[in-house]
């Protein structure tokens, strides 16, 4: 298996060894999870049938804003 070095500070790398203890994993192995699920991200099962799950009056889309309400624009 291929291998990579990276330079890190000590605070994040006392971060990593934390989060990789609290799993019980090795520095290693928990690095290359959060490597994995950054460029391969994964949902959890049920994730897509969420949307419009939520049945509650307070979740109703907003009246459209006027233009006239918004911030002058400033050019820099």
């Amino acid at each position: 298996m291929p291998q990579i070095s990276l330079y890190i500070d000590s605070t994040t790398l006392q971060k990593i060894v934390a989060a990789a203890r609290a799993k019980n994993q090795s520095v290693s192995k928990w690095v290359a999870e959060q490597l994995r699920t950054k460029v391969d991200p994964v949902y959890p099962h049920g994730f897509d049938q969420l949307f419009g799950s939520i049945r509650d009056e307070n979740f109703v889309e907003p009246s459209e804003l006027k233009l006239s309400d918004d911030s002058e624009r400033v050019d820099f």
